[in-house]
Formats: structure tokens, sequence, C-alpha cells
């Protein structure tokens, strides 16, 4: 069955930085584009980033633009967000998923606070 897991959330204080990982298994993760979505509390599902199957083009909100980098490894069925220069708002539980507008995962909980 598909498995998301994604991990390196926590809480950083603002002006830091984070390297979330999403672990992929039950499908072939090279054949798919894969997202970055979030939900900062009380609000709605916001997608952030895409990246295509093999990695070449990668995609962002405005929001994030210069701030975030999407990344994959297919060798090792992985995802990643680099998140630098982390605000206040970036506050929010983090999924990766093969949809831009559904989850799939537990997500993992990203904290900007000093």
């Amino acid at each position: 069955q598909v498995q998301l897991v994604e991990s390196g959330g926590g809480l950083v204080q603002p002006g830091g930085s984070l390297r979330l990982s999403c672990a992929a298994s039950g499908f072939t993760f090279s054949s798919y584009s894969m997202y970055w979505v979030r939900q900062a509390p009380g609000k709605g599902l916001e997608w952030i980033s895409t990246i295509s199957s093999g990695g070449s083009s990668t995609y962002y909100t405005d929001s994030v633009k210069g701030q975030f980098t999407i990344s994959r490894d297919n060798a090792k069925n992985t995802l990643y967000l680099q998140m630098n220069s982390l605000k206040p708002e970036d506050t929010a539980l983090y999924y990766c998923t093969r949809h831009q507008k559904t989850t799939e995962s537990e997500g993992t909980q990203v904290t900007v606070s000093s």
C-alpha cells in the first residue's frame, strides 16, 4: 500500500532553517510528480511546491519562492523540502503528497517561534 512518511519538522526560531524529508513506498515514486502542501492552524490546505517526476522542473507558490527548495532522490524514493529564513507564518503541518489538493499521510509539524 502507498506510504508517505514525513520527518524533519520541529520548533525553530524565526530566521532558522529546517529540511523536511518524505520517505515513499508502495508505488513507483519515480513516475510521479510530487507535492508539498501545508495546513496552518485554522486554515485550509495550501499548495507550496511541486517537482516533476524526474526532478528537472520545480514550481513554488509566490510566498515561498527563494525561501524553500524542493528536491528528490528517486534512487532513495525520498522527497525533500529545504526551508530557509523561516517566519512565524510558516508554522503549519507539512505534508508530502502525490496529489496537489489532498493528503495521504500524517504530516510533520513545523513551528516557527521565538
